[in-house]
């Protein structure tokens, strides 16, 4: 007995199965989390190293190298990328998508820990990490005010973080614009040369005075007693009472001199190599992330109600503020996926209406939707998704493809009835006949989805989510319509023919059916003429190719981007300020700005002090002002056209360039869709080979925004010992770099406590003290004998240019290059033009890689058009296995070409390009178009089983289906017309994917109509139905044997 056998028989069993999946699928969707982007571990680590004072080639010689090399031996390790910048370094290492990223980390912290004797011992230990594009922070809060800035230091890491910190689902918690609170001994140079004392006596002062240590215990019979040695400062007071008990190396001082004396001591930070300030006024940032798998959007609300409620008890002076909140745009592309998905309802059910012209009728069809979606959510819930942008995406496309069983079935089973069968026998009749079409269709769909369990790379893990999702939403769209829509049909099974629509409809129906009659006719007469013509259009179709953009993703409106001033090398952090203030005034002037966060000094490891961001948010699209030029309400893409000219120039900017936020993608993503890395021995050449592709790509019109991590040299002043005059004087190098790490570097000396918390001591010149050359050479260092020496007796101090930062990939220097594409142009001509560009110009042993995003886009396209073809010869089998034939798959498969003419003429007519998206959608498109040909395949062999000719079984089965296949046309046109309406925030995203889908199904619907019977026609002749006769008649032979052995044992039975 057939499953829809059993449905009508039991209707109850199906309305349990429709409940079950409309509970469960609700209490599933109630729990998933909420996210931008899928829940992944991504195989990426970093390894995060500092070592204060350290220039860039001593960071990658004595650092970076010994790391590097460490982590080749790391089992599965894929790509490892470095930068080294002075006073610490990033390793990135990339393993292969089948290494647990834990068991990674562990075995990283293994084999660091070895070579950890090959490294500085004063340096930081590393930090390690795994990456991952959702842990970066979702909201940003700011704490302004006109209090010092220590204040607010303090009452940052004292007070908030600690509140934000215990927020349910709240992870790390990252500080903007801080520098940790220190005690500072300012040294006055002339105050020590006048006492004849050192920066080296200073710190043996310090370390010998100031300290703290368990001294035991004092026990008795009955008692015990710790005892400790209460020598560590608790203030600034104390501090600059201790006493210098002496100069190094030569003893005790005959007079009491105190560290008040030659310093000046105060509460306040370390040095300060970044700011940041919110509209303009000082700042510390607080960027908050959640945990995995947590509802980004709901833990943002409670983020934003605590700020509610510390807001009315801060210090006087301070104000707390959302600076940037990454899930708006969650919140608003949900709403909007929510509408979309709402609209595809109701729009599939108008169509649905209008077919059928019965409301009982509609409903029985539309009601497989969110059985369908709920058994969606069920499967999403127990394999971990969350409901993100992919997710979503999903299954804002599958509302046309879920209804379609449920229309076919529903359709025919309405067919039967008005031959005049009673419904439940019409139900029963009905379900069975088209059970077999019905599974082919869902089977059809779900292979084509197949494929994405063996595409590889991240956007395999990405797509994996897309595939399952729509898998699971037609699978249960089939289990509902074998049983519920049979079920229901028997009981409730009503035709439209006596309202005003169904009478309009059905005569509509009867015209186009004699008019398709006649047609085919024709084309059957003259079916190899429309076979070539078919055949011309879809070649002559994939000449449009060249004429579509192809990128990575489109950029959308999300009302937030990010700027990036970069001053000349070797600019102070004053200036780089000074700098940023002027980009800050032409913001604070425009009406379309809502807030901007502003860092200066980058927001890497803070040595970047001639780089500044300014993280811009602009009112919502409705509420900008109109621009009195234009006419109109700026868009982002105008309003960030007009900061990039701005930006530039202003005086003392060296490069201003623009990040589009909206298409940020993986981890490492400097989000720019051109990166380009340039590799090579020699980092000069590398930087001069960066600047030619930067002209070449500008001077071509495809990129904007061009930029490099390359930095043209800076100062450095390198202090060269003396080895002769030093030894002579006695003294050793290592007296030498005490004195001026101490002097000049701001050496971490010791540590004290204030309150429940421990702060460095940090000893060096004041900042009038540390300007010069000469006040380097001034200095004084003991020697072995207690004698002062001035460095300039055994020192020569000079100043050479050296690199800012050093890349490096693969344990190979290497440049970056990156840009955005210019409006209009093609990311993938940009990086086609770029690989040429080295081809032609770049000397022997340099070579470009595609780094970033530019590599996730020619990875995404071979992913996704492998995943396309091996679908497609999935398909093939299932429908072959399903069919028992060889040529009839490839006869189903004929829709697909012209679904591809549809699917590029809607792309260019409608100016979108061809992406990621949009080639998803090519995917589903294979799916969906085979249902079409299935049905005409499958009725006319059931019409030739009956007697038929071929070209009769095709006159007479093709017009039947007609009613059907128009339906679940209009169907999946109209539940993807809402995403292609360019409606709300994402939607420039969506529209491609939906214009695919509707120009390919309707211009492939309209040519299978006609080239499917003709190629069926055609293809019949080469048949073999030998098999079969062969089959039928062993299994005749066996069957009368079987009755004869009967018949025979009937008498003795009597």
């Amino acid at each position: 007995m057939k499953l829809s056998d059993v449905s009508i028989k039991k209707p109850v069993f199906a309305w349990m199965i429709m409940a079950a999946l409309l509970i469960f699928g609700g209490i599933g969707f109630l729990r998933m989390g909420v996210s931008q982007m899928p829940d992944i571990d991504f195989p990426y680590a970093n390894i995060s190293v500092t070592w204060e004072g350290a220039a860039p080639e001593v960071m990658e010689t004595e650092v970076v190298d010994i790391i590097e090399e460490a982590l080749m031996s790391v089992e599965k390790i894929k790509n490892i990328q470095s930068t080294s910048r002075f006073g610490g370094a990033s390793i990135t290492a990339e393993f292969q998508l089948s290494k647990d990223i834990d068991v990674a980390v562990q075995e990283i912290q293994t084999k660091i820990a070895q070579a950890q004797r090959h490294l500085p011992e004063d340096m930081d230990a590393p930090i390690i990490t795994k990456m991952n594009p959702d842990d970066q922070p979702i909201i940003w809060l700011g704490l302004s005010g006109d209090r010092p800035l220590r204040e607010m230091v303090q009452y940052v890491k004292d007070h908030l973080k600690d509140q934000f910190s215990v927020i349910p689902d709240v992870g790390e918690i990252t500080l903007g614009g801080f520098a940790e609170p220190s005690m500072r001994v300012w040294l006055d140079h002339k105050k020590l040369e006048a006492l004849e004392l050192t920066a080296e006596d200073v710190l043996a002062t310090i370390r010998s005075q100031h300290t703290e240590l368990p001294a035991g215990r004092l026990t008795t019979e009955k008692t015990e007693r710790n005892i400790r040695v209460m020598g560590e400062s608790t203030n600034v007071e104390e501090l600059s009472h201790l006493v210098i008990p002496g100069r190094v190396r030569e003893g005790y001082l005959w007079k009491t001199f105190r560290l008040s004396d030659v310093s000046q001591i105060e509460d306040g930070l370390e040095d300060v190599r970044r700011k940041a300030r919110v509209l303009g006024k000082s700042s510390v940032g607080i960027g908050i992330r959640k945990q995995r798998g947590a509802n980004a959007v709901e833990v943002a609300k409670r983020v934003k109600k605590r700020v509610e409620e510390l807001s009315a008890n801060l210090p006087e002076g301070f104000k707390l503020t959302v600076n940037f909140d990454g899930t708006d745009q969650i919140s608003d592309t949900l709403h909007e996926m929510e509408l979309t998905i709402i609209l595809a309802v109701i729009f599939t059910g108008i169509v649905c209406w209008f077919f059928l012209g019965s409301l009982s009728s509609t409903i029985n069809v539309v009601i497989a939707i969110p059985t369908a979606l709920g058994g969606a959510f069920l499967i999403m819930y127990f394999f971990g998704f969350t409901l993100n942008t992919i997710t979503l995406t999903a299954l804002s496309i599958v509302v046309g493809i879920v209804v379609d069983d449920a229309i076919v079935v529903l359709e025919n089973i309405a067919r039967h009835y008005e031959m005049g069968k009673a419904r439940v026998l019409a139900a029963i009749v009905g379900a069975r006949e088209i059970g077999f079409s019905v599974l082919v269709i869902s089977l059809a769909v779900i292979a084509v989805f197949l494929p994405i369990a063996f595409m590889e790379g991240l956007i395999g893990k990405f797509f994996f989510q897309f595939g399952i999702t729509i898998s699971a939403a037609v699978a249960f769209s089939l289990l509902e319509a074998v049983t519920l829509t049979p079920a229901r049909c028997s009981q409730f099974l009503k035709i439209g023919h006596d309202t005003r629509i169904g009478r309009l409809v059905d005569g509509w129906m009867r015209h186009l059916r004699s008019l398709y009659s006649r047609t085919l006719a024709t084309a059957l007469r003259h079916r190899g003429k429309v076979l070539i013509l078919a055949v011309a259009f879809f070649v002559a179709s994939l000449f449009l190719m060249p004429l579509l953009r192809k990128e990575m993703i489109p950029t959308h409106d999300i009302s937030r981007f990010l700027v990036r001033i970069q001053t000349p090398p070797g600019s102070s952090l004053a200036a780089t300020d000074e700098v940023m203030k002027k980009a800050e005034d032409f913001l604070a002037r425009r009406p379309e700005i809502d807030i901007y966060f502003t860092i200066v000094g980058g927001v890497g490891g803070g040595s970047d002090v001639n780089t500044g961001m300014i993280f811009v948010t602009l009112k919502k699209p409705p509420h900008r002002p109109k621009d009195k030029t234009l006419g109109r309400r700026l868009t982002q893409k105008d309003f960030m056209e007009m900061c990039r000219k701005e930006f530039n120039q202003i005086p003392g900017v060296m490069r201003a360039t623009l990040q589009e936020l909206s298409i940020a993608a993986g981890p490492g993503a400097r989000t720019y869709p051109l990166d380009i890395s340039i590799l090579g021995p020699d980092w000069h050449k590398l930087g001069e080979l960066a600047a030619t592709l930067m002209a070449r790509l500008r001077d071509s019109g495809l990129a904007v925004d061009l930029d490099t991590d390359y930095l043209v040299d800076i100062p450095e002043v390198h202090v060269i010992p003396d080895r002769v005059k030093a030894s002579e004087r006695g003294v050793t190098t290592e007296s030498i770099a005490v004195t001026i790490q101490a002097s000049l570097g701001g050496i971490k000396v010791a540590k004290y406590t204030e309150g429940d918390r421990r702060y460095d001591v940090r000893v060096s010149l004041t900042d009038e003290n540390r300007q010069t050359l000469e006040d380097i050479s001034r200095l004084w260092v003991r020697n072995q004998r207690g004698e002062l020496v001035r460095l300039s007796d055994v020192t020569q101090v000079v100043e050479l240019p050296q690199p800012i930062l050093i890349t490096r990939e693969n344990r190979q220097r290497a440049v970056h290059v990156f840009g955005n594409i210019a409006d209009g142009k093609s990311q993938a001509a940009a990086i086609e033009l770029a690989e040429q560009i080295a081809k032609e110009t770049f000397p022997e042993g340099y070579r470009v890689i595609l780094s970033g995003s530019a590599e996730r886009f020619r990875e995404t396209f071979q992913q996704l058009s492998f995943a396309l073809w091996l679908g497609i010869f999935i398909a093939y089998m299932i429908l072959a296995a399903q069919f028992n034939s060889f040529l009839h798959p490839l006869t189903i498969l004929l829709a697909l070409p012209f679904s591809v003419s549809g699917a590029l003429l809607g792309l260019l007519a409608m100016d979108h390009s061809l992406n990621m998206l949009s080639i998803i959608g090519l995917l589903l498109l294979m799916g969906i178009v085979k249902k079409n040909s299935i049905l005409l395949v499958d009725f006319t062999n059931q019409q030739r089983e009956a007697g038929l000719g071929v070209n009769e079984a095709l006159l007479e089965a093709c017009p039947l289906r007609l009613r059907p296949i128009l339906m679940t046309t209009f169907a999946v046109i109209a539940a993807a017309l809402p995403a292609a309406m360019h409606l709300g925030p994402g939607a420039e995203q969506r529209a491609p994917m939906a214009t695919v889908i509707i120009w390919g199904t309707a211009v492939s619907t309209l040519l299978t109509l006609y080239v499917i019977p003709c190629f069926y026609s055609l293809a019949s002749r080469l048949e073999s139905h030998k098999h079969e006769k062969e089959h039928r008649e062993a299994i005749d032979f066996l069957n009368k044997l079987s009755l004869e052995k009967s018949s025979k044992s009937l008498p003795s039975r009597a």
